[in-house]
Formats: C-alpha cells, structure tokens, sequence
C-alpha cells in the first residue's frame, strides 16, 4: 500500500453492507481494513467479534443501511456496542446509505417516523459521530444531537457527464418538485438549465398526468434523484420527456436501491443510460448495459480524513 496513513489510532472497520466500498475506502485513506468476524450463532442471532485492540482508538465503521435493512441495522447496532464496551475513544458511524428515511415524517395518521428511530437507536447504542451521503431529506440531520457529516454524491454524478461527450443542449430535469435543489446543484455544475416534471393523480388507479414545467424541445435530458427503487416513476419520466420532445434521456442517483421490477422496466425505458454510485452494492444479476457505477470512496475516504484531522468537510463541495 503506497500512501500509508501514519496515524496508528485511525481504525476503519466494515460489516456486511458494502464489503467492497469499505476495501476501497481503506484503500484511499491508506490503512488496513480492521479484523473483525460477523457470523450467526445457530439460532441466527448476530455474532460480532472484534479480533484487535481498539482501546482509546478513533473507529470509523462503514456499514449502508440497503436491504436486508434490519439485518445490516441489527449488525451496525451490536458492533457499536461492542466498540463502546471495548474502550473505542469516538465511534463514526459511515452509512453511504441510510435506510429507512423515506419515513421522515407523518404523511398520514398513526404513521411512524423510522428516521428519527434509527437515529435513535444510533445514538443510544453509542454512536458519536455520524457521516452519511445524500439523505432523502437534508432535515434528517436534526434528527441526530451527534454530529452528522452530509456528503453529496452531485459533484460525483456532475463529472461524469461533464467529461462524457454529448452533442446538443442538455437541461437537467427533476422528476418532482421535492427534488428541485438537487437538480438545480447539478444544473449550476453543468451550466445547464433546469426542467421539473409535476405529476398528479386525477384520482387513485388513474395513471399520472404529467406536466413538464421548463423547456426540454430537443434537448439531451438527464434526470436526477437521490434514490431509484421500483423505478416508476423515473421510467415514466423518461418517457413523458421522450414523448415532449427530448433527444435522448439519461437518468442518474445516488443511491440504486432497484428493488422489484426496476430492472426490467430501466432495461425497457427510453433511459439510455442510467448512472448510479455505489453506495449500495448492486448485486450481479442487476448489473446491466445500461447501469454505469461510479464509486464514492475517495469522496469518503476524503472525509473521513478530513474528519480525524479535524479540517473542515464543507470544502469538499464548494
């Protein structure tokens, strides 16, 4: 390993989630991965152990919330409390992706608000510090009285087009209002104006009308959103830009969580090329021509430096 990081009390640990992010992210910083087993006992219970001493140590433990979520939240929870019992000095949680947090707050009665549980739960088991990518919603960081370290994966997403060759005007497009910031960061990076595309039900089981707010005539469209699940309602997107008038459409996200048919209907879209990170580990069988991953580890890596050199993270960004 040829860019040694000096500091022996920098340790950064991965659980299941994202084995191959954590390596890369060991990698960038210039450490070794810690040694510690994940297993079940035969009732399926998690075993955690951790095979070094991490006494008076700053633990970075990187672990994404993706499916199974309660899995890799049980896992994350029990190694926090291991290191907390092992004497860790700061235990900084690293979640590329963090779950649960399309539940943010009440939409309808009795509803539950999982993201403040999870940062709850966080929290109570030991957590000290937080450093987290593109959250569903940014006001999830006052769910935590830890510190939290926001990352965002537009500058990722913003370079890959901007060093990808395309011949005509390009207009970044928002497949709903809530996502307008987003678009409008990566419209400022690309110079590029922006479209948004409201959608509204006439009533339940009827398919959406969807109006396209913004010049898109012949233009290269790229939409963007912080997380693709079933891929609804970006495919339909992509199709009301086509049928509007667009040239070619690309779609990118932060986060590819592609449950269900998301593949199968990315694969039939006009979406010509779906860019993602991965700050969920896609498995093989969702790997396919049309997905291109880019990965997030020197940006983590970065912060997580930054971070135990007590230098500021915001610069990242601007």
């Amino acid at each position: 390993m040829s860019n040694q990081y000096l500091d022996p009390n920098l340790k950064v640990f991965s659980l299941n989630s994202n084995r191959k992010l954590a390596a890369e992210i060991a990698n960038v910083i210039g450490v070794e991965l810690g040694k510690c087993s994940v297993t079940r006992f035969s009732d399926g219970e998690i075993q955690i152990n951790i095979e070094e001493s991490i006494r008076g140590c700053d633990v970075y433990v990187i672990q994404s919330t993706s499916s199974p979520v309660n899995e890799h939240l049980m896992e994350l929870l029990i190694m926090i409390d291991a290191l907390k019992r092992a004497s860790a000095k700061t235990i900084n949680i690293v979640m590329p992706y963090y779950g649960y947090a399309r539940q943010d707050r009440k939409a309808r009665a009795r509803e539950p608000i999982t993201a403040k549980l999870c940062a709850n739960l966080l929290e109570t088991a030991g957590a000290t510090r937080v450093i987290t990518l593109d959250l569903h919603a940014p006001q999830i960081q006052g769910f935590f009285d830890i510190p939290i370290d926001h990352l965002m994966g537009v500058p990722i997403l913003s370079d890959y087009f901007k060093n990808k060759i395309m011949d005509g005007d390009i207009v970044i497009v928002s497949p709903d209002h809530g996502g307008v910031t987003r678009a409008r960061k990566m419209a400022d990076r690309l110079k590029a104006p922006i479209a948004i595309i409201d959608k509204r039900r006439p009533k339940p089981n009827v398919a959406e009308v969807m109006n396209i707010v913004g010049n898109i005539d012949g233009k290269i469209a790229i939409l963007i959103d912080d997380i693709i699940d079933t891929a609804g309602t970006i495919t339909l997107a992509a199709n009301a830009l086509v049928e509007n008038g667009a040239s070619e459409v690309y779609a990118c996200c932060t986060h590819p969580v592609l449950s269900g048919p998301a593949i199968d209907r990315i694969e039939n879209s006009t979406i010509k090329e779906l860019v993602v990170t991965n700050s969920i580990t896609l498995a093989e069988e969702k790997k396919t021509d049309k997905i291109v991953e880019l990965s997030v580890a020197p940006l983590i890596g970065e912060a997580i430096i930054r971070v135990h050199e007590e230098q500021s993270v915001s610069t990242l960004f601007d």
